[in-house]
C-alpha cells in the first residue's frame, strides 16, 4: 500500500447526503464506493471516525478507540428490528450538518434501538453482542464514561465528584451496577458501529477500495482515555494537566496556538513497552488499510507549554519517544502503513524519524506558491515516497483558495501548471496526477470544482466547521468516466500497470 501509483479520495461521511441530517455508513455511502471505484479510484481516505467532543471536531475526541455513533445508519437498524421503519425515516436530509439538531433526535432514536434490542430475547444476534462486549478491552470504561457523563449532566469528567472523577475499584464497580441500563445501551452503539463498519470495508474491499484513517498524536482532557489513564499523562494528584500541548509563536500567529491537550508521559509508557498506542495502532489498523499521524512531528518532540498559561508563547521543546515507539508498534504488529503529518516548521529530526521508518510524508499544493522553486511542495521537488494532496480539510477548496489570491500569486499558479485559469482546480488536479509522488489524494470539494462554501474547517475558529455535505445533483454525468480516464493517463487508475 502507498508504494504504487495511485489516487484516492478524501471525504469525511459526514458530509455524505441522505435522510439523516448527517452522512452516514448505509446506502449512501456504498454509492459514494461505486463512484470511487467507477473512477480508478484506490483510496477513500477519512478523517476520524471517533465520537467529538469540543466543537464538534473529529479531532477532539471523548475516546481514541470508539466509533461516533451519529455515523450509524438508522435504517439498517430498522432492517434489524432494532427500530419502527417509519421512525428510521423520520429525518430529513440538510445542505449542511447541524449538530445540535441531528444529536438531540438521532441519539433518541438510538437508545431506543438500544432499549429494544437489550429487551428481546436471546439469539444469534445477542451472542454477537456479548461476544463484542467480552473481547472489546476498551469497551467498559468508555462505556461506563459516557454513562457517568450523561449522569452528571455532560460535565468534564474533572467537575464529577471525586469518587467518579478519580475512582477506586470499589467505587467504579459501584458506579458499573448503577449505571448498567446505559452502560449496555452505549455498548450496543459500539457494536453497531463496528458492524455496520465492518460491512462498509469489506463492500469497498470488493470494489477495489482501501480505507486510509487518521489518528490524531494528542487525546482530548474529557476523553475516557485520559479518564482512565491518568498516569500516562503529565497530570497532578487531582488529575489536572501540569502542562498542555500546543504550537511555539510564528508567522501566522504572535502567540502561537495553546491546544491545550494533555501530554503524555513518554517515560512511563515506554517502561510499559507503550503498549497503550500499540493497542491503538491495532485498534486503527483493524479498521483502516493505512493510516495518516496527525502532528506527526510530536513524537520527536512536542511543544510544552504550563498549565496556568493563557498563550502559547512560555512553553519548551520536550522530547518524544522517537523510533523507540514505532520500533515497539513495528514489532507488535508487522509493517506500519502509515502516512505522516510532517507539514509546518519540521526540522531535520522529524524528517530523519520519517525516513527511518519509510513513513511518506504530505506536500500540499496550496502550499507551494509563496517561496520560488525551491519550495518543497512544488511537483518538481516531490519524492516518489509522499502524499501529494492539493489540499486538506483544514485548507480552503482549491477553488476558494485560487479566487483568494492576488493577481501576481494567481499569475504564478497560472504560469506553473500550464492554465489559462478557465478550469484551474482541474488543471492543478493535473499537475498532481502528473507529479512523481506514488499517492495522490484529493478532497472531494476540488473534484466538483467548488468554491470556499465547501470548506470543511476553518482553524482557529469555533463555529461552523465540519458541516458541509455534497448532495449527488452536483455530479455530473460524465465525472466518473473523466476522472477514470485521467487516472488512467498518469497511471494512477486502480488496476492500471504503473
Amino acid at each position: 500500500m502507498l508504494k504504487r501509483r495511485s489516487c484516492g479520495v478524501l471525504l469525511h461521511p459526514t458530509s455524505l447526503p441522505g435522510h439523516d441530517g448527517i452522512g452516514t455508513l448505509g446506502d449512501n455511502a456504498r454509492k459514494f464506493v461505486d463512484l470511487l471505484s467507477t473512477m480508478g479510484m484506490s483510496y477513500w481516505q477519512v478523517l476520524p471516525l471517533t465520537p467529538p467532543a469540543c466543537g464538534n471536531s473529529p479531532y477532539s475526541s471523548l475516546s481514541a478507540f470508539a466509533g461516533n455513533p451519529l455515523l450509524l445508519d438508522l435504517h439498517q437498524l430498522a432492517q434489524e428490528g432494532d427500530l419502527p421503519l417509519e421512525v428510521a425515516c423520520s429525518l430529513f436530509p440538510k445542505e449542511r450538518v447541524d449538530y445540535g439538531g441531528v444529536s438531540d433526535v438521532k441519539l433518541g432514536l438510538l437508545h431506543q434501538a438500544a432499549a429494544t434490542f437489550l429487551a428481546a430475547e436471546r439469539s444469534s444476534r445477542t451472542e454477537e453482542f456479548w461476544h463484542f462486549c467480552n473481547t472489546t478491552p476498551w469497551l467498559h470504561d468508555f462505556a461506563l464514561f459516557m454513562a457517568l457523563k450523561q449522569h452528571y449532566k455532560g460535565k468534564s469528567w474533572q467537575k464529577w465528584p471525586r469518587e467518579a472523577a478519580l475512582p477506586t475499584a470499589e467505587t467504579y464497580e459501584k458506579a458499573s451496577l448503577k449505571l448498567g441500563p446505559e452502560i449496555g445501551a452505549q455498548k450496543y452503539l459500539q457494536w453497531q458501529f463496528s458492524r455496520q463498519w465492518q460491512a462498509l470495508r469489506s463492500y469497498a474491499a470488493s470494489r477495489g477500495v482501501s480505507f486510509i484513517g487518521d489518528i490524531p498524536i494528542f487525546v482530548a482532557y474529557d476523553s475516557a482515555d485520559v479518564w482512565r489513564n491518568r498516569d500516562l499523562f503529565l497530570l497532578d494528584g487531582q488529575g489536572k494537566p501540569t502542562a498542555v500541548a500546543g504550537v511555539p509563536p510564528d508567522y501566522f500567529c504572535r502567540t502561537g496556538q495553546l491546544w491545550g491537550n494533555p501530554l503524555y508521559d513518554w517515560e512511563i509508557l515506554e517502561r510499559q513497552g507503550f503498549n497503550w498506542w500499540v493497542e491503538r495502532f491495532r485498534h486503527a489498523f483493524a479498521l483502516f488499510d493505512g493510516v495518516r499521524i496527525d502532528h506527526f512531528r510530536g513524537f520527536e518532540a512536542a511543544w510544552q507549554v504550563p498549565a496556568n498559561e493563557h498563550t502559547a508563547e512560555r512553553g519548551v521543546w520536550g522530547a518524544g519517544p522517537g523510533g523507540r515507539l514505532f520500533e515497539a508498534v513495528r514489532s507488535a504488529l508487522g509493517e506500519l502503513p502509515i502516512i505522516a503529518e510532517d507539514l509546518g516548521v519540521i526540522t531535520p529530526e522529524v524528517e530523519a524519524l520519517r525516513d527511518r521508518f519509510g513513513f511518506p510524508g504530505m506536500k500540499i499544493l496550496q502550499f507551494a506558491f509563496d517561496s520560488g522553486p525551491a519550495n518543497p511542495y512544488l511537483p518538481h521537488n516531490c519524492v516518489k515516497n509522499c502524499v501529494v494532496y492539493t489540499g486538506t480539510h483544514d485548507n480552503d477548496t482549491t477553488l476558494g483558495w485560487y479566487s483568494s489570491q492576488d493577481e501576481h500569486h494567481r499569475n504564478l499558479v497560472r504560469d506553473y501548471v500550464g492554465s489559462n485559469g478557465r478550469d484551474i482546480v482541474a488543471d492543478i488536479i493535473r499537475m498532481a496526477l502528473m507529479s512523481v509522488a506514488d499517492t495522490v489524494v484529493i478532497p472531494f470539494q476540488d473534484i466538483l470544482g467548488l468554491p470556499g462554501t465547501a470548506r470543511m474547517n476553518l482553524p482557529g475558529t469555533a463555529f461552523g466547521n465540519w458541516e458541509w455535505r455534497f448532495s449527488w445533483d452536483m455530479i455530473h454525468r460524465g465525472l466518473a468516466g473523466e476522472m477514470n480516464s485521467r487516472l488512467e493517463r498518469y497511471g494512477r487508475r486502480r488496476g492500471s500497470m504503473s
